[in-house]
């Protein structure tokens, strides 16, 4: 990543096993141990969500690095352990434990860690910062991009939006859900999770709902929020291109592949 000087928007799914997927997404006739081969060429990033519910071992990420383009990239959900608990602070050594796993066997393929609150999990200003001091800034000379993703409504205030800003940790863009969305600026990359795909169409979204997200993309690539996004502290004053991580996750999922490709070819046809 740190050759490129030009932003990347990154689009993908959550995962790439899903039965519904065969015939709609995946040919009827794949083996199943290629799915991630021919999801890597259709679509630029995905999400891993197994790292969430467990340990995976070093084989395995060394294995999806060699099954994927040169250019693509992983985002991992952080281990569960790390967030849910009572006391953020003492998350030290499960999130030590997750990044010794094999993680960096991903190398320049790892793009930015998911560290997921549960929806009960409430704002609390002096937790939450020794939580984000405990994340580290590098692992193996390899500079680190982590994101948090907050469901209680308690995080929708300046002061949650500073701390981010403070350690460039970057808050997830929860869109078209029930949870807070909270789309200011705080990392020198851009994490959105888009979850409103619907069996109404073949494509997951409306055209006018993916031009839209084509469009915000673009947007804060270059720096800015898009006005028909939420923030909670005032803009920042100075516009800065950023990397994007966007993955069409949950609503309708058997269309979520249709809808991240959808908006890979409009960012290429320039639409």
């Amino acid at each position: 990543m740190a050759s490129r000087t030009k932003p990347r928007i990154s689009v993908g799914i959550g995962g790439w096993t899903f039965e519904p997927w065969r015939g709609v997404f995946y040919p009827q006739d794949l083996v199943q141990k290629r799915e991630l081969e021919y999801a890597s060429s259709k679509l630029t990033s995905i999400e891993i969500n197994g790292t969430f519910y467990g340990s995976q071992k070093p084989a395995s990420f060394q294995k999806w690095f060699d099954e994927t383009p040169d250019d693509f990239v992983f985002s991992l959900k952080a281990p569960r352990y790390a967030t849910n608990r009572r006391v953020l602070a003492e998350a030290g050594e499960t999130i030590e434990r997750f990044y010794s796993s094999g993680v960096m066997l991903l190398k320049h393929k790892l793009g930015a860690v998911n560290w997921q609150f549960a929806g009960t999990k409430k704002f609390d200003a002096e937790d939450f910062e020794a939580f984000l001091a405990l994340l580290p800034r590098s692992v193996e000379g390899q500079t680190l991009r982590h994101a948090v993703e907050v469901r209680h409504d308690s995080f929708r205030t300046p002061e949650f939006v500073k701390l981010a800003r403070k350690y460039g940790v970057a808050i997830v863009l929860a869109a078209d859900s029930d949870f807070p969305q909270i789309a200011d600026l705080t990392a020198p990359f851009v994490y959105a999770r888009v979850m409103g795909t619907t069996d109404k169409y073949a494509k997951g979204y409306s055209p006018k709902a993916l031009n839209a997200w084509v469009e915000r993309a673009r947007a804060l690539s270059e720096g800015t929020v898009p006005d028909d996004l939420e923030i909670s502290d005032k803009p920042i004053a100075t516009r800065k291109s950023r990397d994007v991580y966007l993955y069409v996750i949950s609503g309708f999922k058997e269309r979520n592949p249709a809808a991240a490709m959808a908006i890979i070819d409009k960012l290429k046809a320039g639409k």
